[in-house]
């Protein structure tokens, strides 16, 4: 099997790639960062490609996909992405256009040509890294919210299409909580509870995409935390989670 993950140099993205290779999977990795897709090439026993592309510009979108289009992908990974912190007035415009670009955007184009492809080449699956925010809205990180909640959606979309269809590919929609990454640095805020382990998220992840499950949600707190917000007037929820992000900038 081959396995192609985008943001494959850090976080939840570097830790797929370890479990994948412990798995006897071989690898293509996409990142901006050559030097840690060289440093984490060297660790693994498995066959690894490396594709050094920044995913924000649309033309490396075509590129990565003509550049895999006539090899056998057996699972997709879109988990490049990245957050940012602060009340909607104030953040920077160009900063939110860039997350859209490459939160959204990008995870859009890549699921429809690997989708087409694995439709076309007999299977496969898809894993979009969305979030447990693509559940809500998300007063202080707004943006962020917005674009996970598009991939949730789509994401739920595309598989009743292939269900209906009887596709023999499966998409899932990995919906973690806070994780330790390096998030909080690029979003310039901090998590005011423990996050969950990078591994083990990685790990539950991958577990779960080959049992064909659509939604991933990885840890104990965060399914019970989604399943009383369903009971929450919307505008407590919003309230609560306005303070949950006020805290994580202080």
């Amino acid at each position: 099997m081959v396995a192609l993950i985008t943001g494959a140099s850090s976080g939840i993205g570097r830790d797929m790639v370890r479990y994948l290779a412990s798995l006897h999977i071989d690898l293509i990795l996409v990142a901006r960062r050559k030097e840690r897709l060289e440093e984490l090439q060297k660790e693994l026993d498995v066959k690894v490609e490396i594709l050094v592309l920044d995913l924000l510009e649309r033309k490396n979108l075509d590129e990565l996909y003509n550049h895999v289009k006539d090899k056998k992908i057996d699972i997709f990974i879109n988990n490049a992405g990245f957050g940012l912190f602060g009340e909607f007035l104030k953040t920077d415009l160009e900063r939110e256009l860039e997350m859209i670009d490459l939160n959204v955007v990008a995870y859009h184009v890549l699921t429809k040509l690997f989708l087409q492809k694995m439709q076309k080449d007999g299977g496969g699956y898809i894993l979009n890294v969305c979030s447990s925010a693509g559940f809500l809205a998300g007063p202080r990180l707004a943006t962020y919210y917005a674009t996970k909640n598009y991939v949730l959606k789509l994401t739920m979309a595309i598989y009743e299409e292939l269900r209906q269809m009887k596709s023999p590919v499966v998409i899932s929609a990995l919906c973690p909580g806070p994780v330790n990454t390096e998030f909080n640095k690029v979003a310039q805020g901090k998590f005011t509870v423990d996050g969950a382990n990078s591994f083990y998220v990685a790990k539950y992840a991958i577990k779960k995409m080959f049992q064909k499950q659509l939604i991933i949600v990885p840890t104990l707190t965060m399914k019970i935390g989604l399943f009383f917000s369903r009971f929450l007037p919307l505008k407590l929820l919003l309230q609560i989670t306005y303070h949950i992000q006020y805290r994580k900038t202080k």
